[in-house]
C-alpha cells in the first residue's frame, strides 16, 4: 500500500497522503496481529480491491473532482474505521468461547470463586502466550512447553494461586519466573504494578514483546536471576513464585513487605509444596497448601540444590495410597487432611482406608457430571539413554463407570514422556476400563525413547463418571 500512495502524484491527494499514511499507519498498530483476527493485509486487500480499482475511485480521479474525492476519502474512512472495530470486538475472537468454556469447566468447577480472577481468567488470551505448535491446545487445561526447557503452567493454576494471594487494586507484585508472561498478563488488571524476573533470556525478551504488543503497561519484566528478587524495586505487597527452589531464598523474604504475602513451591524436583507466606512482625508464617510441580528455579537457587533426580531408577511415590495427610501429623506446617502424599493436582479424589487391593489404603475418583474432572498426577525424571522400557503397572476396580461427552473419557493409568525441552515424545495408556468390575492388575511394557528425560503418570476417571478405585501403582525399569 506504502508504494501505490507514494505513485499518485494528484494535488489534492498530496494534501491528504501525510494524513492517510499516519491513518495506515494507526490502523496497523492497533489491529491484533497475533491473534487469528482480521489483520491489516486483510483490509489493504479490501481497500484495494474495493475502493482504489473500483470504479467510482478512478471516476474521482480521472475527474480530478475535489468534492468527490474528500467525500469518497471520509466514506472509505468510515468503512475502513468499521472494519477495525468489527476485528477488534469480542465477538469475533475466535477463542472467546474457549476461554469461557475453560473457565467455567476447568476453573471455577474446580473451586475458584473471586469474580475479579475469573474475569482476569475470560479475559486474558492464553493462546498468544504459547507457541504455534500448541495453540490448538491453548485453551486446554494443562501445562504447555514454551521453549528453553521452560513450560506455562495450566490455567487453573494460575487462576487459584493469583485467587490465594488476594489480589488488590493497590497491590505492588513480583513475579519470579517470567516464563510466557501469561501469569503476569492475568495479575495486570488486579494490581496497581507488576514486576517479573526471568533468567532466561530468549524467554524475557519473547515476554516482553507479546505483553507490549497486546497493551500490558503497568507490567515490568526484567531478564534476571529471580532467587535475588529485584531490590531496586522493593518492597512488594505480593510476591508469586512460578518456579521451585529446593528452599525460600532469602532476597525473597526480605523484599517482601510487613504483611505481605508470597507463593512459591518448594521443594525435591519432582516432590514439591506449594507454601503461602505471610510476614508478620518480620517473621514468615506458613501455611503447607498442596503438593504440586513446577519446573526448578535456575540459576543459584539450582547450584545449591542438595536432593538431585535420579532419572537411571525411575520410580512412583506413594503408588499404594498408604501415606496421606492427618490433621493431627504433628508437622509445623501439615498439608490439608486427606492429600495424598506424593501426588498432586487432584480433583474429587479421595483416600479410603480398608477393601483396598493391598494394603489398607487406595485412591477413589467419583464423579457425576460427564467431562467434569476427577484425576491425580505425578511426576519423575526417566532418562531414555539409560532406562530402555519400563512396565507400568496397577490394579483397578469400577462401579458403574460410563463414558463421558469425550471418545477418550474413561478411567485409565496414562503416562506421557518428555524431552529436555518438555515436549511431547510419547503417550501411552494402561486401560481404559468401564462397567462395574472387581479389583484387577494391568500392565503394559513401554518402550521409551532416547530423547525421554521425564515422565507424568495419570491416573483417573478423565471426564467419566461413576467410581473408579486405584491401587498398586508402580514402574518397574529396564537398562
Amino acid at each position: 500500500m506504502g508504494n501505490f500512495l507514494a505513485s499518485l502524484s494528484f494535488p489534492q491527494f498530496q494534501i491528504l497522503k501525510p494524513a492517510l499514511n499516519v491513518g495506515l499507519n494507526v490502523m496497523h498498530s492497533n489491529l491484533p496481529h497475533r491473534s487469528g483476527h482480521q489483520t491489516f493485509a486483510g483490509l489493504r486487500s479490501t481497500w484495494q480491491g474495493s475502493f482504489w480499482q473500483g470504479s467510482v475511485w478512478q471516476r474521482c480521479f480521472w475527474q480530478r473532482n475535489n468534492a468527490c474525492f474528500i467525500f469518497m476519502a471520509l466514506l472509505h474512512c468510515l468503512f475502513v474505521s468499521s472494519l477495525i472495530s468489527q476485528a477488534q470486538s469480542p465477538a469475533n475472537d475466535a477463542f472467546a468461547k474457549l476461554r469461557e468454556q475453560m473457565v467455567r469447566d476447568r476453573i471455577e468447577s474446580a473451586g475458584v470463586k473471586n469474580p475479579s480472577v475469573l474475569r482476569a481468567m475470560r479475559a486474558t488470551p492464553r493462546h498468544e502466550f504459547v507457541p504455534s505448535a500448541v495453540r490448538d491446545k491453548a485453551y486446554f487445561d494443562m501445562a504447555l512447553p514454551i521453549g528453553d526447557s521452560q513450560t506455562i503452567s495450566s490455567p487453573f493454576i494460575v487462576a487459584w494461586m493469583t485467587e490465594v494471594i488476594d489480589p488488590q487494586p493497590t497491590d505492588k507484585v513480583l513475579e519470579i519466573g517470567t516464563g510466557s508472561g501469561y501469569q503476569a498478563a492475568v495479575l495486570s488488571p488486579l494490581v496497581k504494578d507488576v514486576y517479573t524476573i526471568e533468567i532466561v533470556r530468549p524467554l524475557g525478551e519473547q515476554a516482553t514483546e507479546v505483553l507490549k504488543d497486546l497493551d500490558y503497561k503497568n507490567v515490568h519484566v526484567r531478564v534476571g536471576d529471580g532467587f535475588l528478587g529485584w531490590p531496586d524495586e522493593a518492597p512488594f505487597d505480593k510476591i508469586i513464585v512460578t518456579c521451585s527452589p529446593e528452599s525460600i531464598p532469602q532476597p525473597l523474604v526480605d523484599q517482601l513487605c510487613e504483611g505481605g504475602s508470597m507463593i512459591i513451591p518448594v521443594g525435591e524436583r519432582y516432590q514439591q509444596t506449594l507454601y503461602l507466606l505471610t510476614k508478620t512482625g518480620g517473621v514468615l508464617e506458613r501455611t503447607a497448601l498442596q503438593p504440586t510441580l513446577f519446573v526448578p528455579m535456575t540459576g543459584q537457587a539450582e547450584t545449591t540444590r542438595k536432593l538431585k533426580p535420579d532419572a537411571a531408577n525411575p520410580t512412583v511415590v506413594n503408588g499404594d495410597f498408604e501415606s496421606v495427610a492427618a490433621a493431627d501429623s504433628g508437622k509445623p506446617q501439615p498439608l490439608p487432611p486427606d492429600t495424598v502424599i506424593g501426588w498432586y493436582y487432584g480433583r474429587q479424589v479421595s483416600a479410603p482406608r480398608g477393601d483396598a487391593f493391598k494394603g489398607t489404603g487406595f485412591a477413589r475418583f467419583q464423579n457425576k457430571t460427564p467431562d467434569l474432572s476427577s484425576h491425580l498426577l505425578q511426576g519423575f525424571p526417566v532418562d531414555g539413554r539409560e532406562v530402555t522400557s519400563i512396565r507400568l503397572s496397577g490394579a483397578v476396580r469400577t462401579n458403574d463407570v460410563k463414558i463421558g461427552g469425550q471418545s477418550d473419557s474413561l478411567p485409565a493409568i496414562i503416562i506421557s514422556l518428555y524431552d529436555d525441552q518438555r515436549r511431547d515424545v510419547g503417550v501411552f495408556v494402561v486401560g481404559p476400563f468401564r462397567g462395574t468390575k472387581d479389583w484387577k492388575t494391568h500392565s503394559r511394557l513401554i518402550r521409551i525413547p532416547p530423547q525421554a528425560r521425564e515422565a507424568i503418570v495419570r491416573i483417573g476417571l478423565f471426564g467419566a463418571t461413576g467410581t473408579a478405585d486405584f491401587d498398586a501403582i508402580s514402574i518397574e525399569a529396564t537398562r
